[in-house]
């Protein structure tokens, strides 16, 4: 018998679940689905919320031929030759036969290149997945010529509807006398990932025997059920999530041993390496900054390194980073700096640039006072010249606190030497 998930796969738009902003009555790609004419375009989202199902209905809505490639197994020579079966299939008045190529962004450069003319010529439709941002991951004139569509993890009232169809209309279950008492439990565990939450659902459901009766679903038995069975979710990446978060706050916490525990377990789940060194070079500088600012270059150094040496070599690299980061001293005075300036622009809208802040490179601007009482910090001692650098509103708001010990505490008595008590970093 096929996986639950399989089995309750939508076959048309009406039955698919989320992603209303893009499929919905009126939206972007429904309307160009229902024109037939359809663009190049990238779906971006995490596992589990659609993206080869609506390739799939789209395809078939259009009635086109449709090819499908993994980038983890297609060459160079696939695309091609998938590339050459869909000018063979088209029909002048017919929309382009799809090409659906998924996780898109395992596509070297070179295999990505190969797409450039089809696409641009109108050959194929092609309709990428990827869960990694394809700013990174997409060769920039293929993207270029590509419409980017951003996927939403499923909420929980559609999770919910999710599960009473599977109960409703699956060939197996409708058939066992099960009550859904709580919810809650596997809307958790599935993390807005509906193959993740059919997973569960086949999972608990399994343990069905006839001689107890109802079978009542109750976030307890959940509980019970799905931690017998973890090991086996984490080897098919059922807690990608999940294990990257706990990989990061053992850095954040600085212990070691939980980092490269973690790591390994990401390594034997098959992550991608740029996806865990991408992480530390954001814990590098969220959780470590200026407390020590040599995290980011290592981090970003590993970055590089994985990607020239890769597998099983990377494995020795992320580790020494990992490390790195773990013990190094940690601040988020920079993260908080930001987001604190953030939500003053938020509150505060477009306030005006100071004219002595304002650059004037012609006459007009001159006689508006642009630049005017701009004085240059390289022309005083130190220089450091006192003068004001934010709009008049917010005049003497402090965002960017460094702590009072470590590097930065001489960051801290260099301000307060500077500024004289203005942001008050003699507190």
């Amino acid at each position: 018998m096929q996986p639950l998930a399989e089995r309750m796969r939508p076959r048309s738009l009406d039955d698919y679940m989320g992603q209303s902003h893009l499929v919905g009555p009126g939206a972007v790609l429904r309307k160009a689905i229902e024109a037939g004419k359809l663009p190049s375009f990238i779906l971006w989202g995490p596992p589990g919320v659609g993206k080869t199902t609506l390739a799939r209905i789209i395809a078939q809505r259009l009635e086109v031929p449709f090819f499908t490639l993994s980038a983890i197994h297609a060459g160079v020579k696939d695309v091609r030759d998938a590339i050459e079966q869909a000018r063979r299939s088209q029909f002048f008045d017919r929309p382009n036969p799809v090409l659906f190529i998924d996780e898109i962004h395992r596509f070297s450069k070179s295999q990505q290149d190969s797409l450039l003319g089809a696409v641009e010529a109108g050959t194929v439709s092609l309709i990428g997945a990827t869960t990694e941002n394809p700013s990174f991951e997409v060769i920039p004139a293929l993207l270029s010529r590509c419409q980017v569509y951003v996927l939403k993890p499923l909420d929980a009232e559609e999770l919910t509807a999710m599960i009473d169809r599977a109960l409703a209309q699956d060939e197996h279950l409708r058939k066992l006398p099960i009550v859904v008492e709580e919810y809650d439990a596997m809307l958790q565990y599935s993390g807005g990932d509906g193959r993740r939450l059919y997973n569960i659902l086949e999972l608990v459901t399994n343990y069905y025997d006839a001689a107890e009766g109802e079978l009542r679903l109750t976030n307890a038995l959940v509980r019970e059920r799905v931690q017998e069975n973890i090991t086996r979710f984490d080897k098919d990446g059922e807690q990608h999530y999940d294990i990257a978060s706990a990989f990061i706050k053992s850095i954040r916490g600085s212990d070691p041993n939980g980092a490269v525990y973690w790591l390994a377990r990401m390594m034997e789940g098959g992550e991608d390496v740029k996806f865990i060194a991408r992480r530390m070079i954001i814990a590098a500088s969220e959780d470590i900054g200026l407390a020590n600012p040599n995290a980011l270059l290592m981090a970003n150094t590993a970055f590089q390194a994985v990607q020239a040496v890769g597998w099983p070599e990377a494995r020795i690299i992320l580790a020494q980073a990992a490390v790195y980061l773990a013990t190094s001293p940690k601040s988020n005075s920079a993260y908080l700096a930001i987001d604190r300036a953030l939500a003053k622009v938020r509150e505060t809208g477009t306030l005006p640039v100071p004219l002595h802040l304002r650059n004037a490179p012609t006459h007009l601007m001159k006689k508006l006072n642009y630049g005017q009482g701009y004085q240059y910090a390289h022309d005083f001692p130190g220089n450091f010249i006192a003068q004001p650098y934010l709009p008049d509103a917010i005049e003497g708001s402090a965002f960017f606190t460094p702590q009072a010990y470590g590097p930065e505490a001489a960051i801290r008595d260099r301000l307060a030497a500077w500024w004289k008590g203005k942001y008050g970093y003699e507190d």
